[in-house]
């Protein structure tokens, strides 16, 4: 067991050690190329945010959600790359050119969804504020817990809500 620890063992029975293993992983394409796509493209919702609001948010940079997506462009990236090496008729980048469309199609669906879900609970929440004036949120109800911050706003406004699904 001690020697699996101290080599490792590729495929071609050649021995590498820990840094050729790690130079293989960086200098890889199809590591490097998404990763760094993902990078721009998160950098690049900050900066759009900072042109359309004013405001620097560096939250935008490692959260999900928002447009350009990044997860599109990762598997697209990773799609084209495919295409490029192994040819745009092989088996391998249709299977990637699928995966990458139900990805995207995933993505939109659930965008779609957050906001149709977004716009009811602001909603929600305008109209238990127009009841009460009294009533203070401490945290941000965009950024988790949401379900938590209506709960709380409704105990302490001494108003009741009921739910009624259909």
């Amino acid at each position: 067991m001690e020697k699996f620890k101290k080599k490792i063992f590729c495929m071609r029975g050649k021995k590498k050690n820990n840094m050729e293993i790690f130079m293989q992983i960086i200098t890889n394409k199809y590591i490097y190329v998404p990763f760094f796509t993902w990078v721009f493209i998160q950098c690049f919702k900050v900066v759009w945010d900072l042109i359309t609001t004013k405001k620097l948010n560096f939250k935008r940079i490692m959260g999900a959600g928002g447009m350009p997506s990044s997860h599109s462009a990762i598997v697209m990236a990773i799609t084209v790359l495919l295409g490029r090496d192994v040819g745009f008729d092989s088996s391998i980048f249709a299977m990637s050119l699928i995966f990458s469309c139900v990805v995207m199609y995933d993505a939109a669906g659930v965008r779609r969804a957050a906001g149709k879900q977004a716009k009811l609970l602001n909603k929600l929440i305008e109209d238990i504020l127009s009841v009460s004036n009294k009533v203070k949120v401490l945290r941000d109800p965009t950024r988790g817990g949401l379900a938590t911050t209506l709960n709380e706003i409704i105990e302490h406004s001494n108003i009741s809500m009921e739910i009624e699904e259909d």
